[in-house]
C-alpha cells in the first residue's frame, strides 16, 4: 500500500516481473504534485535498495516519479523460506548471474517505466554496477540522461593501494573458495548481502581481467554499448578506492556512441570529511551533490 511520506512524497512498496518473469522488490517514490520526469535507480553489486531510499525521495520532491528496485537474489528480491518464519530461502541452487541482472530485471526495469511514463523524459542513475549495467541493455535507448555515480570498470589493478590487495584476497583466497564450498558468496566474507554464486563468479572474472567485462567473450550483450547515444555524466569521487579515474574512464570508453562528462569531486569540494564509493547516497549531501544531480537528471538540453 502507498504510504504517506515527508517531502510531499508518496513512497509505494511493490513488484514487478523481470524479463523471464521472476518477480523484483521494488519501491515506487512519487511526488504529490505534476511528475516531470521519470528516474529509474540501479543497484551497486550486493547494495539493497533501500539505501537509495533519501536520495529518491529528494528527486521525488523535486517532481521526478522514481522507482528503486533490487536484483535478483538481492533484498526483497531473495524469496522468502518456506518454513513461515519470513526468513531468506536459502541461495543455494539460485540461478543467476550479473549478466542475468542486466538482461533480465534491469531491462525490465527500464521497460517497466517507459510503458507507465511515456510521456516523460527518463532519467537513469547507476551506482557502480548499475552503471555497467546500462551499457548490456539491449533498450538503454528508451534512457535519455544517465547519471552514473561511482560506476567503474572494477580491474582489480585500477583500485587505489592498498585497496587492490585486499580486493584480489577476498575474491580469490576467500570468495571463491567459499563460494565453491557453500554454493553462494556469504556476505559476512566482506560483501555486505550474500550473493548467489554464479553472480560473483562472473564478478571475480571480471575483476581479475584487465577491460573487465569488456575482455568476457561469452557477454553477447557488449553489443549493446555503443547503442547508447543519450546524455551522460559520469561522478568520480577522489577518495573512492574502488571507482579510481582510471576506472571510472575506461568503462566511459565503452559508451562511444555518447560523449561521456566525467566530474571528479573531492570531499573538500563539498565540506565533507569522505564520501568514498556509497558517500554519495548520505543525506549530508542533500544540498550539493543530491542538488546537483537532480538539477542534471532534470535538465532539458
Amino acid at each position: 500500500m502507498a504510504e504517506a511520506a515527508l517531502d510531499d512524497v508518496f513512497i509505494d512498496d511493490i513488484t514487478f516481473p523481470a524479463a523471464d518473469g521472476y518477480l523484483l522488490g521494488a519501491t515506487l517514490f512519487l511526488p504529490r504534485g505534476a511528475k516531470r520526469n521519470a528516474v529509474l535507480i540501479n543497484s551497486a553489486t550486493a547494495v539493497p535498495r533501500k539505501i537509495y531510499k533519501g536520495f529518491a525521495s529528494y528527486l521525488a520532491r523535486r517532481g521526478c516519479a522514481v522507482l528503486t528496485y533490487d536484483y535478483r537474489g538481492i533484498g526483497d528480491s531473495r524469496q522468502k523460506s518456506l518454513t513461515g518464519y519470513n526468513q531468506p530461502r536459502s541461495l543455494v541452487g539460485f540461478k543467476a548471474s550479473m549478466s542475468d541482472w542486466a538482461a533480465l530485471d534491469a531491462t525490465a526495469a527500464v521497460a517497466w517505466m517507459r510503458e507507465r511514463y511515456k510521456d516523460l523524459p527518463l532519467g537513469y542513475v547507476g551506482h557502480s554496477f548499475g552503471g555497467q549495467a546500462l551499457g548490456l541493455l539491449a533498450n538503454n535507448t528508451e534512457v535519455a540522461r544517465a547519471l552514473l555515480i561511482a560506476a567503474q570498470a572494477g580491474y582489480w589493478k585500477l583500485m587505489a593501494s592498498p585497496e587492490r590487495y585486499r580486493v584480489y584476497a577476498m575474491l580469490n583466497l576467500i570468495g571463491l573458495p567459499l563460494t565453491r564450498i557453500l554454493g553462494y558468496a556469504p556476505g559476512w566474507s566482506g560483501l555486505g548481502e550474500d550473493l548467489p554464486k554464479g553472480v560473483f563468479e562472473q564478478w571475480a572474472g571480471w575483476v581479475m581481467s584487465p577491460r573487465y567485462l569488456f575482455d568476457d567473450r561469452n557477454l553477447a550483450a557488449l553489443q549493446n554499448f555503443p547503442r547508447y547515444k543519450g546524455a551522460m555524466r559520469a561522478l568520480c569521487l577522489a577518495d573512492d578506492p574502488w571507482a579510481t579515474k582510471p576506472a571510472v574512464e575506461l568503462l566511459c570508453s565503452g559508451y562511444v556512441s555518447a560523449k561521456p562528462e566525467i566530474l571528479t569531486v573531492a570531499p573538500a569540494d563539498v565540506g565533507a570529511a569522505s564520501i568514498g564509493h556509497f558517500g554519495l547516497f548520505r543525506p549530508e549531501h542533500r544540498d550539493s551533490l543530491w542538488r546537483g544531480a537532480a538539477e542534471w537528471l532534470q535538465a532539458t538540453e
